[in-house]
């Protein structure tokens, strides 16, 4: 089966899960520039379903990344309730809160951040080594994760002999190779043309309907937005 055989078979698909997988409740946030505060978030409400895939959208400045960054535990709130799954994220300590997000949160970026020295498979294992994981265990599930992004023949490769397409996916396996739950992407497609950008949407929704990960993604782009089954937009920290 190709892969996109299997978008269309598991787009007919719904994922059932917990409607409030991430539950969040009053959240703010609030940084200081100098001594003058801004209001980030003010007072957000939000549920969004396990196996959901959300797009948000909204002007700069509006809280989008924000978010997004509270969601994946690289930020605490200021105040508010944001829970996953039943865990209040907000309330845990820096050391807990990483120790969480390796093993929950998978990372895409605009940018791929793969490292020039290590080969597609060395860059995609890198997350494994914070596990008890053997070598062989890391390279069977880096490879793995490699297959599912179409780029088998591609391992043994470095970042400079890859397309910026085929570099995203290998950050996209970097990001599933730990099987997380939830999937975070800041801007996935802003430095890909428009084939190489339609490429990656579908691996998304595959990853989506047919593996069941909670994607969450910031975009300007519509094109994009319109591959998730939710839009919401936000507007100078507030849903609208």
């Amino acid at each position: 089966m190709s892969s996109s055989e299997a978008v269309e078979q598991s787009e007919s698909s719904s994922p059932a899960g917990n409607p409030e997988f991430i539950n969040i409740r009053t959240l703010r946030k609030t940084y200081f520039r100098g001594n003058e505060p801004v209001e980030v978030l003010r007072g957000l409400n939000l549920a969004i379903a396990e196996g959901s895939f959300e797009a948000l959208m909204g002007p700069s400045g509006s809280g989008k990344s924000t978010l997004l960054n509270l969601i994946a535990g690289l930020d605490s709130p200021t105040s508010g309730e944001l829970s996953i799954d039943g865990r209040n994220i907000g309330e845990m300590g820096e050391g807990e809160r990483a120790k969480w997000r390796s093993q929950n949160v998978g990372f895409i970026f605009q940018t791929f951040n793969l490292m020039p020295v290590l080969t597609a498979l060395e860059n995609v294992a890198l997350p494994l080594l914070l596990t008890n994981l053997s070598s062989a265990d890391r390279k069977a599930r880096a490879q793995t994760a490699l297959e599912v992004v179409g780029l088998k023949d591609r391992m043994d490769h470095y970042p400079r002999e890859l397309s910026g397409g085929q570099e995203q996916r290998v950050t996209i396996a970097r990001a599933i190779v730990t099987d997380p739950r939830i999937i975070v992407a800041d801007e996935p497609t802003g430095d890909l043309d428009r084939e190489n950008a339609d490429e990656i949407l579908k691996l998304m929704v595959r990853l989506n309907r047919e593996f069941n990960k909670t994607i969450l993604m910031v975009t300007h782009d519509p094109a994009a937005a319109e591959r998730a089954t939710i839009i919401r937009r936000l507007d100078k920290g507030i849903l609208v």
